[in-house]
């Protein structure tokens, strides 16, 4: 590998066999609960046992475009039916890319569904970006190391 230590603004996020460009993604985390258990007479400490893993929604932000994508489309339906039809899940990937544009690694979110959309603040005083957010929860990720000269796991 030598000095490339992977960059975290080359990514891209894949949805349906579509790339799609943001230029923010972040909640990618994993938890392990535990629950404190007193042990009967012994008052000096608790037992820390495992529970329940758990993660924080995937946050996609990128700068509206006028046209909708495949993904804003899912997500507007989804949070439009008010669960009147079943919300289709679907899994998303997002690639962290090395400057080449070959793929490192890959977390794989299982079972994605769109919980929340937003818009940036409209305000006549600034000329910023408008930016769009999405928000999509999903079972569990995975992650996937890619390249052979790129060990994730050690």
């Amino acid at each position: 590998m030598g000095n490339d230590i992977p960059i975290g603004f080359y990514f891209k996020l894949t949805f349906q066999n579509q790339d799609i460009a943001f230029q923010e993604v972040s909640g990618i985390s994993k938890e392990l609960s535990i629950e404190e258990v007193s042990s009967g007479g012994e008052n000096r400490f608790k037992y820390r046992l495992p529970t329940v893993s758990s993660s924080q929604n995937l946050i996609l932000k990128r700068g509206i475009t006028p046209v909708g994508s495949l993904l804003v489309n899912w997500c507007v339906d989804s949070i439009d039916q008010r669960l009147s039809s079943t919300i289709q899940p679907h899994n998303v990937t997002l690639s962290l890319l090395d400057a080449n544009g070959q793929i490192l690694i890959i977390w794989t979110f299982h079972n994605a569904y769109p919980v929340k959309y937003v818009v940036s603040d409209l305000t006549s005083q600034e000329s910023g970006i408008i930016i769009e957010s999405m928000e999509l929860a999903y079972t569990y990720f995975d992650i996937s190391p890619i390249a052979n000269n790129f060990n994730y796991f050690t």
